[in-house]
């Protein structure tokens, strides 16, 4: 198996965070992925259908995911996922990003997009791919005409410092009610402010734990503003399904 990151384009970068590209072949056994929280509505393309919960397809689109999923392929496959920002599905789309939250959907049904996916499906590599999918949000980004600016500045800086303090902080930055904040990230984000800053804190603490950059879970929890060790370990299973120890033993065995 091959898994690569790529770093958008310019062109797409005000939009496309950053891209996974996942290439196996020979697959001998049927492949899970875990999706879980990160702050990022996601694009996804696989050459083999991938199955979340009861529907299978080759291309969906993720608002929010709070709750763990799996995504489930039986044969041999490219995958790629363009990681999007906060704000994108709702001035990309059009789509209320709540809507979108935990539900993650065809493309097809949110654009006739038949054609873009048989594009894909007969591209002949990765690159052409990647290609494929720039041109496509680049039409997207074509359509806008809303100013994003405030809600672009308060996720960048909820992702940057995702404690407490942030919310009340970036409100009074922006100059708005606190009813106002809400309404602004329900509609773009697809969240609630703390909802968004949660899964952020939980993020930061989960690549340190990746990183295998800690003594104890308390050093986690501490450096990543948890209360404590306890809160930290509720957080981590309310978005993995799973304990930090149960997820390192499980890694550990891949």
């Amino acid at each position: 198996m091959k898994v690569t990151y790529l770093t958008p384009t310019e062109q797409v970068s005000e939009y496309v965070q950053n891209i996974l590209v996942i290439e196996e072949h020979q697959l001998a056994n049927p492949f899970s992925l875990p999706l879980y929280a990160n702050g990022c509505p996601t694009l996804l393309f696989q050459t083999a259908k991938g199955r979340i919960r009861d529907s299978a397809n080759h291309l969906t689109l993720f608002g929010q995911t709070v709750s763990p999923e799996q995504l489930l392929i039986n044969e041999s496959f490219t995958l790629i996922a363009y990681f999007l920002r906060p704000y994108a599905i709702n001035s990309l789309f059009g789509i209320p990003a709540s809507e979108l939250k935990d539900k993650p959907i065809d493309l097809q049904l949110v654009y006739s997009s038949h054609s873009f996916q048989e594009q894909l499906l007969n591209a002949g590599d990765v690159e052409q791919m990647i290609k494929l999918i720039d041109q496509y949000f680049l039409s997207l980004i074509a359509r806008i005409r809303t100013d994003d600016q405030l809600i672009r500045y308060a996720t960048q800086q909820i992702i940057e410092q995702p404690f407490k303090d942030v919310l009340l902080k970036t409100q009074k930055e922006l100059f708005v009610t606190e009813r106002t904040f809400q309404r602004l990230f329900e509609k773009s984000v697809g969240l609630s402010p703390n909802q968004f800053r949660k899964i952020n804190q939980f993020n930061k603490a989960f690549q340190q734990l990746n990183r295998r950059q800690f003594s104890s879970f308390a050093d986690i929890a501490f450096e990543n503003g948890y209360a404590d060790q306890s809160h930290y370990i509720r957080t981590f299973k309310e978005f993995t399904g799973l304990t930090p120890k149960e997820y390192l033993d499980l890694i550990s065995g891949l």
